[in-house]
This record gives C-alpha cells, sequence and structure tokens, in this order.
C-alpha cells in the first residue's frame, strides 16, 4: 500500500512540475495557446488524482454509514487541488449559510463548461450528491466514485427509467435528509455573455415530489476564464451567490412550471448583475443585451 501512495504521488509531483513548466513558458512567450494547454492537462490530472482518493473515501465512509459525506469531501479535495494546479477559485457569497442550512434540498445551478465541476467543489455541501447521465456510471475512477458517494443515475433515453430515478431520489432525501444538485439546463452553454439555457423540469418535480425547496447558486459567466472555443484558460476569481430558498411546501406538479420560471428569472437577474467576469490586463466584455426571462 505504501509503494501504490508513493508512485501515486510521484506521478502527480511530476504531472505537476511538468504543468508549471508548461505555464511558465507560455506567460514569457505570451502563448494563450500554451497557457489553455497547460492548464487543462492540469485539469485533468487533478480530476483523475482526487476520482481515485474519492473512490477510496467513499467506500471507507460506506463502511461506516456516512456515504452520503463522500462527494462532499473529495469536493473539498478537488477545490484545493484545482487552485493548486490551475490558480483558479471560486469566491462564495451566502450570506445566510444556506449551504450549510438547508437540509434537504434541491440546489440548482447555471451550467456552462467542464470547469463547473469545479465551481461545485467549492459550493458542495454536506450530504448532497449530484445528477449524472447513467452512462457515466461505467466510467473507470469517476464512475465509481459516482456510484459509491449515491450520485442519482438518470437514463436520458427512457422517461419510465429517469422518473423512477428521482422517485427514488425524493423517497432518499427524507431517509438519509439528503439534498441533490441537478444542473437544471441540461447542458454546458458556452455563453460568452450572462445568459441560460432553457430549463428542463426534472429538478422541480423533484423538489414537489419531496416537498424541499429550491436553492438556486448562480456562478457568473467566466468565459475570460475558460473558453474552449478561443482556447484561452487563465487563472483568477469567480463569483459565486447562493439565493434564497423557494419553498414547495404545498406544491403539485401543477405548480412546476411557475416553479421553474421564478427559478430561472431570478438567476439572470443576478447573471446580468454580475456580468462577465473580467480578467485584469483584458478588455471589458460587454453583456451584449440583457438575456430573455421567461414571462
Amino acid at each position: 500500500m505504501n509503494a501504490v501512495l508513493f508512485y501515486f504521488l510521484l506521478i502527480g509531483l511530476v504531472i505537476f512540475l511538468t504543468v508549471q513548466g508548461l505555464l511558465f513558458a507560455g506567460h514569457q512567450l505570451k502563448s494563450p495557446a500554451l497557457e489553455f494547454s497547460a492548464r487543462s492537462i492540469a485539469s485533468f490530472t487533478a480530476l483523475i488524482l482526487v476520482a481515485t482518493y474519492g473512490t477510496i473515501a467513499s467506500a471507507i465512509l460506506n463502511l461506516y454509514g456516512d456515504g452520503g459525506l463522500g462527494q462532499w469531501t473529495t469536493a473539498r479535495a478537488f477545490k484545493w487541488t484545482m487552485l493548486l494546479f490551475t490558480g483558479v477559485w471560486f469566491e462564495i457569497e451566502d450570506k445566510k449559510d444556506y449551504l450549510n442550512s438547508t437540509r434537504p434540498a434541491v440546489f440548482v445551478g447555471n451550467h456552462q463548461t467542464e470547469l463547473d465541476v469545479l465551481a461545485l467543489a467549492h459550493v458542495f455541501p454536506q450530504y448532497c450528491s449530484v445528477t449524472a447521465k447513467a452512462s457515466l456510471k461505467w466510467w473507470p475512477f469517476l464512475g465509481w466514485f459516482m456510484a459509491l458517494s449515491k450520485t442519482v443515475f438518470i437514463e436520458r433515453t427512457s422517461r419510465s427509467q429517469a422518473v423512477a430515478a428521482f422517485a427514488k431520489a425524493a423517497t432518499q432525501m427524507h431517509t438519509h435528509k439528503q439534498s441533490v444538485f441537478i444542473f437544471p439546463e441540461g447542458t454546458r452553454s458556452y455563453s460568452e455573455k450572462p445568459d441560460l439555457l432553457p430549463f428542463k423540469k426534472g429538478a422541480f418535480h423533484l423538489a414537489v415530489q419531496g416537498q424541499v425547496p429550491i436553492v438556486p447558486i448562480v456562478v457568473a459567466n467566466y468565459s475570460e476564464v475558460l473558453n474552449l472555443k478561443r482556447k484561452i484558460f487563465r487563472r483568477g476569481t469567480i463569483k459565486i451567490r447562493v439565493l434564497d430558498p423557494i419553498p414547495t411546501a404545498g406544491k403539485t406538479k401543477e405548480d412546476v412550471d411557475a416553479l421553474l420560471d421564478e427559478t430561472r428569472n431570478k438567476m439572470l437577474v443576478v447573471m446580468e448583475e454580475f456580468g462577465v467576469r473580467k480578467v485584469p490586463g483584458t478588455a471589458a466584455v460587454a453583456a451584449n443585451g440583457p438575456a430573455k426571462r421567461m414571462q
């Protein structure tokens, strides 16, 4: 075991030093593409390292009946690993401590790029799990970790299986006081302005089924930190705001559309307030007009 741990850490150190060398070269040569490649390699490496740790940690926590903490402890490890590897940080505004005081709940957030995994690592509360497409269950390391840490797997090609998964999740939310985090857009937007894709209804049906509050979480548009189209990946600090919970007590499936519109509109207001995250030394980016709200 000690030998395995030694080689594991040695590989991580070698990759870390290689990435730092590439970042230094990119900075000296003023090559955004080289910095993009270096931070992308660093992010993938951090994900594999932490997913491996998470698999082991979740297995041990399950033995002690605390499997619900698996994603929280792994998220914290990823947060600090990514700060070390990439220099990216998320600054959370949660004045009333909703992340730690609201349980169980359905947490919903905007979905921009692959970097949202790091945003999750910063906001993820204890005893919370994510939803994911069922195919991820079979991925080495990442899938094993997700399966051990109470992830709600959704079969997107089958409505009946998706409904059954949400019904099971609603039951677990009360029996284990386990919250769930969902990206209601359903896919990444890759938007360069403060905007949201149309929301899917799954998160809101789940909240109504479980009669638990919806807690919106808004991440500022960070296209000037990570932009896959322009091959930009810079260090930087990105704002996150946790909004007031939206109650669902007494609501039924007939209220789902209204809950969806209310949540999306409140999130859009904050996104427009944030604007686009400006990185020092770059030109300011306009929001290209207000995003469209639901009526």
